[in-house]
């Protein structure tokens, strides 16, 4: 095909977008999911941060209602997370404040990793909502690997329970990728009851008469896994909860999920999907493929999670955790105010965790009723899924401003022929 310019006017500038939703630079986007992306990009950092101080400070509104002081709350959650042990120079590692940020950090780990459960998944278009049943069959999995095989070396016990802990996500999110590339099945709905499947299976499992239940028959918990099999502590102390070195495996998948999306074929089939999936289909992409694997590795990151904590420093499950435990719903937030990128999630991931330790286990109590402060977390969070969600409707309604000023401003007279 030649690249002369036609009779009628000049030549069409080329593609430079990975896909035909993604415009190269002074091209304007052509299609609806590329326009979205551009509106979705232009908020940079201003949409995240934003969202953050409305729902802080619509949440200030609540502590206020409750008679209580919205700032000496908000400071106590800060110091509760220990946050303020940063500033404590020269560092105490032994004081209350270092504790507190310990648990900070294990939650923050985990955020990270259900938080890049759904990142990963919203790049490919799809809604992994099932990060909560991923996170619980790593769970499971890891703690039959860490009671079994008690004769195991250390370093080869930890490696196949996380290894294992992972697959198990990996296979667990896959049946919804599955299902979504066969047959259609809409992935929010296939992962929601995949959820239950798993909590009454980890419920079946560590129950009453159980295959995993622990030595004490009237007592509804799993057994400890062997010491060979828990992840070693590098500060802290390990009785206590210290940091484990699981949470440097939670960092290394940021960097895995950043070379995955951006220097891989792979990556670019889920991001070119992501975008159109017809358009990719036609570019010779297996979308059915892309979902797949797509699903497949975000239950992987969610799997991964289940199992460092198990290894980390849960060491043992209880019926109860299973029932109540929300930490793969909180990802979906994490990677909503991340905006599904490898350093947003990292940061939006130490705001939930100091979030949520600060207001459930490290808030003193004078300042604010701990029961009430949980709740706050859940305000917080969930006011914060409605904002990030409506950034592009606040977008739009910003660029129809001018529209709407033009219109109602009064055209100019016409000049009078002479």
């Amino acid at each position: 095909m030649s690249d002369a310019a036609p009779p009628g006017g000049p030549p069409e500038p080329p593609a430079t977008g990975p896909d035909a939703g993604e415009p190269g630079p002074g091209a304007a986007p052509t299609t609806t999911a590329g326009r979205l992306a551009v509106s979705h990009r232009a908020g940079g950092l201003v949409v995240p941060i934003a969202t953050a101080v409305l729902a802080f400070l619509i949440g200030r509104l609540v502590v206020a209602g409750t008679g209580h002081n919205p700032i000496a709350a908000y400071v106590g959650i800060f110091e509760g997370a220990g946050l303020n042990w940063i500033f404590q120079i020269p560092w105490d590692t032994g004081s209350i404040a270092a504790t507190s940020l310990q648990q900070t950090l294990l939650l923050t780990g985990t955020l990270i990793l259900t938080g890049l459960a759904v990142a990963f998944a919203f790049r490919c278009g799809l809604f992994n909502i099932g990060g909560q049943g991923q996170y619980i069959v790593g769970i499971i999995v890891a703690n039959w690997v860490g009671v079994s095989f008690v004769e195991m070396s250390r370093p080869l016990h930890v490696l196949i329970g996380i290894v294992a802990a992972a697959l198990a996500g990996a296979l667990w999110a896959g049946i919804a990728g599955f299902l979504k590339a066969t047959v259609g099945a809409h992935e929010v709905i296939s992962t929601i009851m995949l959820n239950w499947i798993a909590i009454w299976l980890g419920i079946y499992l560590f129950g009453q008469g159980g295959p995993l239940q622990g030595p004490v028959p009237s007592n509804p918990i799993s057994a400890e896994v062997a010491e060979s099999s828990k992840i070693w502590v590098f500060w802290g102390h390990p009785v206590l909860q210290g940091l484990h070195v699981g949470f440097f495996l939670s960092l290394a998948a940021l960097v895995v999920f950043w070379l995955i999306l951006s220097r891989t074929t792979l990556g670019y089939e889920v991001r070119a999907v992501g975008y159109n999936p017809d358009a990719a289909a036609y570019g010779g992409i297996s979308v059915k493929r892309s979902y797949f694997l797509a699903m497949a590795i975000s239950g992987s990151f969610a799997g991964l999670a289940g199992g460092i904590d198990m290894l980390g420093y849960l060491h043992r499950v209880d019926v109860l955790t299973i029932q109540t435990s929300a930490i793969g719903f909180l990802g979906i937030a994490v990677a909503l105010l991340g905006r599904n990128t490898a350093v947003g999630v990292l940061l939006a991931s130490l705001l939930f965790g100091a979030l949520l330790f600060g207001t459930t286990r490290g808030l003193d109590p004078t300042v604010f009723d701990p029961q009430l402060a949980g709740n706050l977390t859940l305000i917080i969070h969930g006011l914060v899924v409605l904002f990030v969600g409506a950034d592009l409707l606040l977008l739009a309604v910003w660029k129809k401003r001018g529209r709407l000023f033009r219109r109602k401003a009064p055209p100019e007279e016409e000049a009078t022929p002479a």
